[in-house]
């Protein structure tokens, strides 16, 4: 009779490594949207500022947007989970939510979990 072989102990860490980060990529929630482009286009239009682009070159628009002339897709990540007293402000400048205490905007909170980008 043959003995079956015990999986190792770091194989089967890392497989359930592997099957985590599957599910979290499951999860995300990056906001893309597709924008179809004819064939023979050689040049699009950003569907916020109204400039145009040459088809292949990418760029970040008003909204915060990565965009291709092919889609475009949020280009941050949205808090999520936040401690308690703290709040989420989007800074449209910089592209980016600011996290900080409620009674205190000058005092970061730290979180640990985002969706999108």
């Amino acid at each position: 009779m043959h003995s079956v072989p015990k999986p190792r102990p770091l194989l089967k860490k890392l497989v359930t490594l592997a099957l985590l980060l599957c599910a979290l990529l499951l999860h995300s929630e990056a906001a893309c949207s597709v924008h179809p482009l004819k064939l023979s286009a050689t040049h699009c239009q950003d569907f916020i500022d109204k400039t145009w682009h040459a088809v292949g070159s990418s760029w970040r628009n008003s909204e915060c947007l990565d965009c291709t002339c092919s889609q475009c897709c949020h280009a941050y990540g949205t808090p999520v989970n936040l401690p308690e007293g703290c709040v989420k402000e989007f800074d449209k400048i910089n592209c980016k939510y600011n996290v900080f205490k409620e009674d205190d905007p000058n005092q970061s909170c730290p979180y640990y979990g985002a969706v999108g980008k």
